[in-house]
C-alpha cells in the first residue's frame, strides 16, 4: 500500500492508530514538518500534482488547513456537548474554491495557530474527554481518541504527498 501515492503511508486503521502521546507530538509537530515539506519550492512545484488526478501540493497545504480548523472545532464541540453531530463538508469542493490559489504561507499560519492551541487542549484533557464521542452522519460515533489518531494520521499522510512528490522530482 506504500507504494501507492494516494496513500504514502498506507490508510488509516481505526483500530491501530498510534498511542495518545505520539499522536499528540504529531499534531503538535505538524508546522513545522508541513513548512519543512514546502520549504523552498517555487510556484510551479506548488502547483504540480501529488498524484495523476490529485490535488496540487498548494490545494493539499490549504486542505490541511481546512481540515484541521473542522477537526479542532469538532474536538471543542464534542468536549462540550453531549455526542453532536458534527457536519461534514464537500473537501474536493472546497479545495476548488479561490483560496485555494493563495500563498501556501497563509495556511501554514492557519496551521500553526490551530496546532498550537489544539495542542495545548489535547495535552490537558482526561482519560474521560478523550472518551467522549461525536456523531459523524457518513461514519457514526467516533470517540476523541480515534479522532486524534485520525488526525495525526491525516498529518503525517498529507505531508508524505508533499515529501514523496519532492523526492519523485528530485527537488
Amino acid at each position: 500500500m506504500e507504494n501507492d501515492p494516494r496513500y504514502p503511508i498506507g490508510k488509516f486503521d481505526r483500530d491501530s492508530s498510534g498511542t495518545r502521546e505520539d499522536n499528540i507530538q504529531t499534531i503538535r509537530s505538524l508546522p513545522s514538518s508541513a513548512a519543512a515539506a514546502v520549504e523552498n519550492l517555487v510556484d510551479t512545484q506548488l502547483d504540480s500534482p501529488y498524484r495523476d488526478g490529485g490535488w496540487t501540493l498548494r490545494q493539499t497545504v490549504h486542505h490541511i488547513a481546512d481540515s484541521h480548523l473542522n477537526a479542532y472545532c469538532r474536538f471543542k464541540l464534542a468536549l462540550t456537548e453531549d455526542s453532536p453531530t458534527i457536519h461534514p463538508y464537500h473537501e474536493d469542493k472546497w479545495a476548488e474554491l479561490s483560496d485555494s490559489t493563495m500563498p501556501v504561507d497563509v495556511s501554514l499560519k492557519i496551521i500553526e495557530g490551530v496546532h498550537e492551541r489544539w495542542a495545548e487542549l489535547l495535552a490537558s484533557m482526561t482519560d474521560a474527554d478523550f472518551d467522549r464521542e461525536l456523531m459523524h452522519p457518513e461514519s457514526g460515533a467516533w470517540k476523541l481518541e480515534k479522532m486524534l489518531g485520525l488526525y495525526a494520521w491525516h498529518s503525517r499522510h498529507h505531508t508524505a504527498h508533499i515529501i514523496r512528490t519532492r523526492e519523485r522530482n528530485s527537488w
